[in-house]
């Protein structure tokens, strides 16, 4: 409820909207100055009516804390976002800013329009905006940038400080969709052959990776507590990430759905077992140098490796070999693919890849489950004989 307080001739209206990121109360206020001519109770009866159009104006968000976007997201990112996000989440949100802050970040949170934000969204499908390529940005990378900032926004709705987010009538420039990139099978074949002369643990993490489809990250986290050597289960739990800020660290998995189970064929636990005799060994010669925490995956002292080791020695040795390199995230997508191939339905394979919903999987993999449908109405048809033309009997009606 509106606070009024006589200040000489005029009164001061006083309204709560909420409270900042940081727990201040947010309040707005304003100055009434009654007519000359007006008498005592006509005073009176303006004065309420004015107190309840500036409160419902409060309430409706049109008056707001002059804070700018900049300003609030700094707020959001010390008070909301380093309590409640993963340090990777984090990092990347925060490269995210200098775009967003250039673009909007000096215009207050009250002023902020669709328009504007679209405006900026547009900016970033143009030429030459990837510093790196000369291209556009990707459309993926479009999306995250958007979210970021509808996330601030959200969160000034929530702050009371806002009722609407003008990012909700945003449109995501189409752009062009990037081809994902995936080993055929026999290409995936020649690369098995070509690994034979590589290090075990080389050997070990790719071949994994391949039958597990796990992600890196859960790749890095694994234990040898997490492998079931007698049913080839392996118990996925746990990730190995890097930032600038806190190196090399153990976080939970991407969301709880990735906590879960995958089963392995024997051959690649007999490769596990080997890989493992390999790693004591190299444990004893090492000695007191040996750091223990029972990851799978180490460098030569035992301490986790860092994530972008797998990345670097498989372009290396794409490139020694002339074979193509589509980076190690697409052995997951490999994965999928056969899964999908075999008739496996998309909530088993959404489990298999640890995803939240079955609507991931879908949107992801959408191309995919496309063309099994295809295959499995071609195989109806080629099973049943009425579209076998030698079966066929056609009989003609004529109609009167």
């Amino acid at each position: 409820m509106a606070s009024i307080e006589k200040r000489g001739n005029s009164y001061r209206i006083k309204v709560s909207c909420g409270y900042k990121a940081d727990g201040k109360q947010v309040t707005q206020k304003m100055t009434w100055t009654p007519e000359p001519n007006m008498t005592e109770k006509q005073i009176e009866k303006e004065l309420q009516r004015q107190a309840v159009l500036f409160e419902e104006d409060c309430k409706k968000g049109q008056i707001v804390s002059a804070v700018k976007f900049e300003t609030f997201a700094e707020e959001w990112f010390e008070d909301y976002a380093k309590l409640n996000l993963k340090s990777t989440t984090y990092t990347r949100q925060r490269q995210l800013t200098k775009r967003v802050y250039a673009a909007i970040g000096h215009i207050r949170l009250d002023k902020l329009t669709t328009r504007e934000i679209q405006k900026f969204i547009n900016s970033l499908a143009k030429d030459g905006v990837n510093e790196r390529t000369g291209k556009a940005l990707s459309r993926k990378t479009m999306v995250h940038y958007l979210s970021f900032i509808s996330t601030v926004i959200d969160f000034a709705v929530k702050m009371d400080m806002l009722s609407d987010n003008p990012c909700r009538r945003v449109s995501i420039p189409k752009g062009s969709k990037k081809e994902r990139k995936i080993l055929t099978i026999e290409e995936t074949e020649k690369f098995f052959e070509l690994l034979k002369t590589a290090p075990l643990k080389y050997q070990a993490f790719f071949i994994l990776d391949i039958y597990s489809g796990l992600r890196r990250g859960e790749m890095l986290g694994l234990e040898w507590k997490d492998i079931d050597f007698q049913t080839g289960v392996i118990h996925v739990q746990r990730t190995s990430n890097y930032t600038k800020a806190r190196g090399i660290y153990t976080d939970t998995t991407k969301t709880e759905s990735s906590v879960r189970y995958v089963k392995v064929p024997m051959e690649i636990v007999e490769l596990l077992r080997t890989y493992k005799a390999e790693q004591d060994q190299e444990k004893a010669e090492v000695g007191d140098k040996w750091h223990e925490n029972d990851r799978l995956f180490v460098k030569w002292d035992g301490q986790p490796m860092n994530p972008q080791t797998p990345y670097g020695w498989l372009k290396e040795f794409c490139e020694k070999n002339k074979f193509p390199f589509y980076g190690i995230h697409q052995f997951r997508h490999l994965h999928t693919s056969l899964l999908i191939g075999a008739g496996i339905d998309p909530t088993t394979v959404s489990g298999i890849l640890g995803h939240s919903q079955v609507s991931t999987t879908l949107n992801l993999y959408s191309h995919m489950f496309r063309e099994n449908q295809i295959k499995a109405a071609d195989a109806v048809a080629n099973a049943l004989s009425f579209t076998k033309k030698n079966d066929v009997n056609i009989v003609m009606h004529k109609t009167g």
